[in-house]
């Protein structure tokens, strides 16, 4: 529970993470049309699926921001880093990451086990 508190209701670290994320934005803004076209695709893909308190999520944005950089420093157009299926290189990001997805995934198994006990489901 005390994890719950220090994730949600800690005011310095949402300030920090305020301060952080703007900085993200604008590092987002400078980067090339197409780059900051995908980001922002990508980003609202994330939110979307994001679990928890969502911390996670931002750092894995934060590291997508680097990769976008040195990308586009190399020369390289956007969809020569992600490919075509950008959703699949966003499911490959978020692998690691708690999702809904993930959530849902685990209160199904939790429930039937619970309801059912382990190797009972079925005669």
């Amino acid at each position: 529970m005390s994890d719950f508190f220090n994730n949600y209701f800690n005011i310095k670290k949402i300030m920090e993470e305020k301060r952080e994320y703007k900085k993200q934005v604008a590092r987002v803004k400078a980067l090339p049309e197409d780059y900051q076209f995908v980001f922002e695709k990508i980003q609202g893909y994330m939110f979307g699926l994001a679990g928890g308190s969502g911390y996670d999520i931002l750092k894995i944005q934060y590291e997508l921001l680097e990769l976008f950089e040195t990308a586009d420093a190399d020369g390289k157009r956007v969809l020569d880093v992600t490919g075509s299926d950008v959703a699949a290189f966003c499911d490959e990001l978020l692998r690691n990451a708690q999702t809904w997805t993930e959530n849902r995934r685990e209160n199904l198994n939790r429930d039937i086990i619970k309801k059912l006990g382990k190797g009972n489901g079925s005669k």
